[in-house]
């Protein structure tokens, strides 16, 4: 197993203790009404809402290339990696 496996199954393991530890009811303030609520639906709504921010936020972009316009990134056409005779001679 990967080590960012073994991560996640840990960190899900001790969030699953923390839960259901404290399943007691508490008052509960939203905007300007109270509701009584199991401490353990407060506590698994926000998990499962930082999961997905997480998620959201981590994934890798997908990126567009724009090929509307050409732009000559290389006016030169050399090929890259290539050196001048210049360059050569400095270096040597």
């Amino acid at each position: 197993m990967r080590l960012k496996t073994i991560f996640i199954i840990i960190v899900t393991i001790i969030l699953t203790v923390i839960i259901m530890q404290n399943n007691q009811e508490v008052k509960f303030n939203i905007l300007f009404s109270q509701v009584y609520i199991s401490n353990l639906v407060i506590m698994a709504v926000f998990v499962v809402t930082g999961f997905i921010l997480g998620v959201l936020v981590a994934r890798p972009r997908k990126f567009k290339i724009d090929t509307s316009h050409s732009t000559d990134i290389n006016p030169t056409h050399t090929t890259p990696g290539t050196l001048s005779d210049e360059d050569r001679d400095y270096i040597h």
